[in-house]
């Protein structure tokens, strides 16, 4: 199985669930979207279908899970093979203190070789290509040594790609939101790494806001993986399909997205204890930096979660934003 990874939306917690996976679909065809990372133990012990269903409109979507024990990570890739996700990507950058007790996340960059035993459990049960997201290491590590020693282990266990934010993640003493912003930016050792394996696919990910950033990187690596911009300011993958993939099919204005979005909502409020605000809190930002956005936003915000509130919120909301703005980009 092949995936284009050349552009992809980072897994994010709170938000990169089914609901918003569908909606960035609506912006970009070809996207490689992920899921918000799912622990092994709600993978086994939990309600399987509410962590691991999607929309078949999703694809390609990448699973990404959290864990450290190599036969917990080879059973929930058994599990998740039913589901047929396009990859199947091991968290081993997430600095929260949740995943630190739990010994798995950013925490195994101090100690590849058991990483590399989850990789060979996973690539073992998998249908679907492993890879690991990383960081370029955590709190005193040394910096490219560290680096390079974690991924050459894991490769020898047999993966092949790597995703890498750019940044070290302190363990102790900054909140998972200062991890994200604090720590400087050291685009060029993802660059070396791609340098002194040409053989590995290398990812890169990390403050990446705009698609001309987003060229430059490609100058030195395989991919970029977009993170909180493509979720505050999606219609930032609305050129992604033109500029990266060849595909010249003009994308849908952003009303055509809300318009593409309203049968998915009403499917969505078929279900038990539904509501908008479900799906729409994805799409607040939209229409980013147009006419009527504040309106957009502040209307679906305070609308949403009304008792028995329907699609007329979001056409109401809607009909806030200048159409005769709205022009999809250039094909």
């Amino acid at each position: 199985m092949t995936v284009n990874r050349r552009i992809s939306v980072a897994p994010m917690m709170d938000w990169t669930d089914r609901h918003d996976r569908y909606f960035l679909r609506q912006i970009s065809r070809h996207t490689l979207l992920y899921t918000e990372m799912v622990t092994t133990g709600a993978i086994i012990h939990g309600d399987v279908d509410r962590h691991l269903r999607y929309n078949t409109a999703e694809h390609p979507v990448a699973l990404q899970l959290g864990g450290s024990d190599p036969d917990d990570l080879a059973r929930a890739c058994d599990i998740a093979n039913q589901y047929a996700y396009d990859e199947i990507n091991l968290n081993c950058g997430c600095p929260s203190d949740r995943v630190q007790n739990g010994a798995f996340g950013a925490c195994l960059m101090g100690t590849p070789d058991i990483v590399a035993d989850c990789v060979k459990s996973m690539i073992a049960a998998s249908d679907a290509p492993v890879t690991v997201k990383n960081r370029i290491g955590i709190d005193d590590q040394e910096d490219y040594p560290s680096l390079k020693r974690f991924t050459e282990t894991v490769a020898n266990a047999g993966c092949k790609t790597f995703i890498v934010h750019a940044r070290k993640a302190w363990l102790k003493g900054l909140s998972p939101k200062e991890n994200r912003e604090v720590p400087p930016l050291k685009y060029e050792l993802v660059y070396q790494l791609k340098q002194e394996f040409p053989e590995l696919e290398i990812l890169i990910n990390g403050g990446i806001k705009t698609l001309d950033e987003t060229e430059e990187h490609l100058k030195h690596v395989d991919g970029v993986m977009i993170g909180r911009e493509a979720y505050q300011n999606p219609y930032i993958l609305a050129d992604v399909d033109r500029r990266f993939y060849g595909d010249d099919a003009k994308p849908l204005t952003r009303h055509q997205v809300v318009e593409a979005m309203l049968p998915y909502i009403e499917q969505h409020l078929t279900e038990e204890n539904a509501t908008i605000g479900h799906v729409t809190r994805h799409m607040l930002g939209l229409f980013q930096q147009m006419r009527g956005a504040k309106q957009w936003r502040r209307y679906l915000s305070e609308n949403a979660h009304r008792k028995g509130a329907g699609t007329e919120v979001v056409r109401e909301a809607l009909a806030l934003v200048p159409e005769r703005d709205d022009e999809a980009l250039s094909a």
